[in-house]
């Protein structure tokens, strides 16, 4: 089914070359591996898109090194789940739309299963005390895995001062001045852009993975060459079609809900609210959180901070994009506010459209941008613009980072100048040496997410038990 390279083949990797030509995969093979990475795609967005990767460029070969950072580098640009986004362009690029939707809709569907299943158990039972002493650990464990984000991230995109001043001016623009979020993206590759025509040194180059990659080439890669792939040539009625087609796909359920339950219900604030959402929220999930916190917490009172950690922790547990931690906070939503439902289904309908309205512009952005970045490969001021932009994006995730850290280790966080400042005598000792332990496992020690997660939840047990 693949071509794998081997020790056999050393010499020839060391120069870029293959023994043979990686062949093209079937729908049927294509399917399978892309089963397989939705089942296997837990650690958020780096494990991931590095799955992808292994899967993909190491193993199969099915696209090139330089094709696959292209791909990735406009996934970071859009909003929404850019490991999710890259699975649906490279299934489009191999068998056209209906290998982009089998690819983006095996992506979630393992983990969205999950996710509602853990949702209606911590909805029923997550005020027992048992439940209450697991999710401590929960919490401690995401602290530091968001901390280990920014530093992940960090050592990626921010490769000189330049990078740095402004993941630092984004940071502070989010925090401080209480800036929007597609503000901060919008301002990022606007300077990104014009740095490329003033120091082009500082801000060439991709945000992702080494500059000296070798470039060898992948089955996608030599179809474009033989010139069979047709569909990726943008034409003058591509951008209408395809508006024409996914624009009622995903905001004709949103109106139907609308005219049938009014404004003011829950099931039209979930549909409006998270199809902004879809349209604002870039550079992933962690950057998405920090706004979707604050509105579903602040504004509508959906959830309390406490419960977004929680929600946080269970989508680290599952398969799929950490996306999906906006399922948990429509399945809340909705189970709430139930009207003639019962909460359970309510609950779960709530889940359903938080799910719909969130994923499915992520095949529109593909579907409409693909062609005309795959004409666009190899510009330099795109290439700086992006790589600007994740470097905006750390920052966002600092302060995400921050937001979490406050309301773990803090039991009482106010609001000081328009800036989230800790009640000092408030913090929980055992939340904070929970945390710091966590924090080592995974900086230090170097443990995985999921051993940690479970080493937590013992510890945070154990540790509640003991101190009462």
């Amino acid at each position: 089914m693949s071509v794998q390279t081997s020790g056999k083949t050393g010499a020839s990797e060391k120069t870029g070359e293959t023994a043979l030509a990686p062949p093209v995969p079937t729908f049927s093979e294509a399917v399978k591996v892309w089963a397989k990475i939705g089942l296997l795609s837990f650690g958020g967005p780096a494990g991931q898109i590095a799955l992808m990767h292994r899967e993909l460029v190491e193993e199969r070969r099915w696209i090139g090194e330089q094709r696959f950072l292209h791909a990735l580098n406009y996934c970071m640009l859009l909003p929404g789940p850019e490991a999710q986004q890259l699975a649906v362009y490279i299934g489009w690029l191999l068998h056209r739309t209906l290998g982009g939707l089998v690819a983006g809709i095996l992506f979630v569907v393992p983990g969205a299963i999950v996710m509602l299943a853990l949702s209606t158990l911590y909805a029923l039972y997550g005020d027992a005390p048992l439940v209450e002493a697991l999710f401590f650990g929960v919490k401690a464990a995401v602290l530091a895995i968001v901390i280990e984000a920014v530093i992940r991230i960090g050592r990626r995109a921010l490769k000189n001062r330049a990078m740095v001043s402004i993941a630092l001016a984004a940071f502070i623009a989010i925090y401080a001045l209480n800036m929007p979020f597609p503000l901060i993206i919008l301002l990022a590759g606007l300077t990104g852009w014009i740095g490329n025509r003033v120091a082009p040194g500082l801000f060439s180059g991709s945000a992702h993975g080494k500059g000296d990659a070798p470039d060898i080439k992948g089955a996608v890669d030599l179809m474009f060459e033989r010139g069979e792939l047709n569909h990726t040539r943008p034409t003058k009625w591509h951008a209408p079609r395809t508006l024409a087609i996914w624009l009622p796909i995903w905001l004709g359920p949103v109106l139907l809900i609308w005219v049938f339950t009014g404004s003011a219900s829950v099931w039209s604030e979930i549909g409006r609210f998270f199809s902004v959402m879809a349209v604002v929220t870039f550079g992933g999930a962690y950057a998405v959180l920090a706004y979707v916190a604050q509105a579903a917490v602040g504004s509508f009172g959906w959830l309390a901070p406490r419960e977004m950690v929680d929600g946080l922790g269970l989508a680290e547990t599952t398969p799929g994009p950490l996306i999906l931690v906006l399922q948990f906070v429509g399945f809340l939503a909705a189970f709430r506010q139930p009207g003639a439902l019962s909460p359970l289904l309510a609950g779960s309908l709530g889940a359903l459209l938080t799910l719909w309205v969130t994923f499915t512009p992520c095949f529109l952005w593909i579907f409409l941008g693909a062609p005309y970045i795959e004409a666009l490969r190899g510009n330099k001021a795109l290439s700086a613009a992006l790589g600007a932009i994740t470097a905006a994006v750390v920052g966002v995730i600092m302060n995400l980072a921050l937001w979490f850290a406050l309301h773990v280790i803090f039991g009482e966080v106010r609001s000081m100048g328009g800036m989230n400042v800790p009640v000092l005598l408030s913090i929980d000792w055992r939340a904070a040496l929970l945390s710091c332990a966590a924090m080592i496992a995974i900086l230090k020690l170097k443990v995985g997410m999921l051993p940690t997660l479970a080493g937590s939840v013992l510890a945070g047990v154990l540790l509640l038990a003991v101190s009462g």
